[in-house]
């Protein structure tokens, strides 16, 4: 109905008015393509905002994308989350500075190979289909975080924060850190 969708849009304008733009940011970023499960963007929102690092939200979302339902999992943290958010992958890398570092398990290079600069975005994708060829096509580079062999991948909210904390290590980007 017209309530409903002027409820949802009311509702959805406030959240991006309560969001950050840190787009202009010399420090690392986090980016995720058109995140399919509501929980792991909330514990992504938390990881970034624990690491003072901006998390660039690249729609569309697979779920309503509001923060009650965001609030669940990134709790009070989102009140201090540096949230971008993006309306399609082309308005993302217009808007990004920087390299653009996917995270897949199709990569032949680890991060634990890789030297990361403080502009660098690490991408990653949806939980069940990671990204399009098109999106890992247009990465600067693509990384893998080494499995066992056995193992098909890792939660996409747990390789987030392995690749998010190397890049601080090694671009020494923790100076708010204790």
């Amino acid at each position: 109905s017209g309530f409903v969708s002027r409820t949802f849009s009311r509702a959805r304008n406030m959240l991006f008015k309560l969001m950050i733009d840190a787009c202009n940011s010399d420090n690392p970023s986090l980016a995720v393509f058109q995140p399919d499960i509501a929980q792991n963007l909330g514990a992504m929102l938390r990881l970034t905002a624990c690491f003072g690092v901006s998390i660039n939200i690249i729609e569309p979302c697979g779920f309503p994308f509001s923060q009650k339902v965001l609030r669940r999992s990134a709790m009070d943290y989102m009140d201090f989350a540096k949230i971008n958010h993006h309306t399609s992958y082309k308005n993302f890398r217009e808007k990004t500075p920087g390299r653009v570092i996917l995270l897949t398990t199709k990569a032949k290079k680890s991060i634990w190979e890789y030297s990361f600069e403080n502009r660098d975005t690490l991408l990653v994708g949806q939980e069940s289909a990671g990204v399009p060829k098109y999106v890992a096509d247009d990465s600067d580079y693509c990384l893998k975080i080494p499995i066992i062999d056995r193992a098909r991948s890792l939660n996409v909210v747990t390789a987030a924060a392995i690749a998010l904390a190397e890049v601080l290590r090694q671009t020494k980007s923790t100076s708010d850190l204790h």
